[in-house]
């Protein structure tokens, strides 16, 4: 009789009361909620027909994307302003603005003007290409011949300004 109870009891787990667990039920389990003390559903986990139609909002683009495409700004006035900023002592940069806004590519007169007047110049800043050295003077004379759709009426010398 001893045999039976110990078959009978699960001896072979050894005490784990895991296996009382009742052996006709399937798994994983449902549990049902009530409305109050419900957990929030998992990103990774799907519940029946509602997530569907949200994972399809999910892959459609809410932002901007390729299909629409920004308007150039034009409400600036088409003006190039060149103005001369004191460095240290006697030396300065030469500042030049509004060039991107007669559609120049800042990268090519950039390179231009450094191969121009032999010396170091850089793009900063959306419209602004600063050379290194005083050019105010012959700057006005080398956009007018470089690039004709830049008239003299649209170009401002500002002088020395500070920063």
């Amino acid at each position: 009789m001893a045999t039976d109870i110990s078959e009978s009891s699960g001896a072979d787990c050894k005490g784990d009361t895991r296996n009382s667990a009742k052996l006709d039920s399937d798994y994983p389990l449902r549990v049902l909620y009530c409305g109050e003390n419900s957990p929030k559903p998992e990103a990774g986990i799907s519940e029946g027909q509602g997530t569907v139609g949200e994972e399809e909002e999910k892959k459609k683009q809410k932002r901007g994307g390729r299909g629409q495409i920004k308007q150039k700004k034009k409400t600036v006035p088409q003006k190039v302003t060149i103005a001369k900023i004191p460095r240290a002592k006697k030396k300065y940069v030469t500042r030049v603005c509004g060039l991107a806004t007669f559609e120049i590519d800042l990268k090519e007169a950039q390179r231009f003007f450094a191969q121009k007047f032999s010396c170091g110049a850089s793009v900063t800043g959306e419209d602004e290409i600063i050379i290194q050295g005083d050019f105010t003077d012959d700057i006005i004379d080398v956009i007018q011949e470089k690039w004709p759709e830049v008239d003299d009426d649209s170009i401002e010398d500002l002088g020395e300004v500070k920063k």
